[in-house]
């Protein structure tokens, strides 16, 4: 059986602050389970979910997904969300993908605890017109929501971007990142107390 000739593509959009083991360990689990032939990884400047809560500037968080997928022939990084009018909604996100690759099959990485929150996004309707979910749990499966097209995966990681923040703030030495990525939070001083 061949697979069919469509590009499939798998948008993984996030604040990444910092990004981790984990969110690359997901996306290949993604790339590996669906056979797609790219990953966008998007860092948002402000995530809607999350406004008011400081974070390490956009462009550390843009070279820190860079330096995080820069072996990765299959990954690449998109720095439409971070050059867009604030906040990062994820049906416009998806819009823009749509309007770049024409004809592609279209996929949005995430959680099981954001496919729960999905209902209070900003249009989740427009956004399930445009993607399939890939939702990854770690205990059973996601429940089905009609109308949106989601697919179960199974698998988490260890790592959490706020325990990595609290780690650094504490001048212990953080788990779970690239070397390059905790060499530029080094050199930048970020997440100091």
């Amino acid at each position: 059986m061949s697979r069919d000739p469509q590009r499939r593509i798998a948008l993984f959009g996030g604040t990444f602050d910092p990004i981790h083991e984990g969110h690359v360990e997901i996306a290949a689990r993604a790339r590996e389970a669906m056979d797609l032939d790219e990953v966008i990884f998007l860092p948002c400047r402000i995530s809607p979910h999350k406004i008011g809560v400081a974070s390490a500037p956009p462009d550390d968080r843009l070279e820190m997904v860079r330096l995080a997928t820069r072996g990765l022939p299959w990954a690449s990084v998109d720095d439409f969300d971070l050059t867009s009018p604030p906040p990062s909604y994820s049906y416009l996100t998806a819009g823009e993908m749509a309007r770049r690759f024409p004809g592609a099959r279209l996929f949005w990485i995430m959680g099981a605890d954001q496919w729960r929150a999905l209902p209070d996004w900003r249009e989740p309707e427009r956004l399930a017109e445009l993607v399939e979910f890939l939702v990854f749990s770690r205990d059973g499966s996601p429940q089905p929501r009609a109308g949106f097209r989601m697919t179960p995966l199974q698998g988490t990681h260890p790592a959490s971007a706020t325990a990595i923040r609290r780690e650094i703030a504490a001048g212990k030495p953080a788990e779970w990142l690239d070397p390059a990525v905790a060499a530029h939070i080094l050199q930048r001083g970020l997440y100091k107390a």
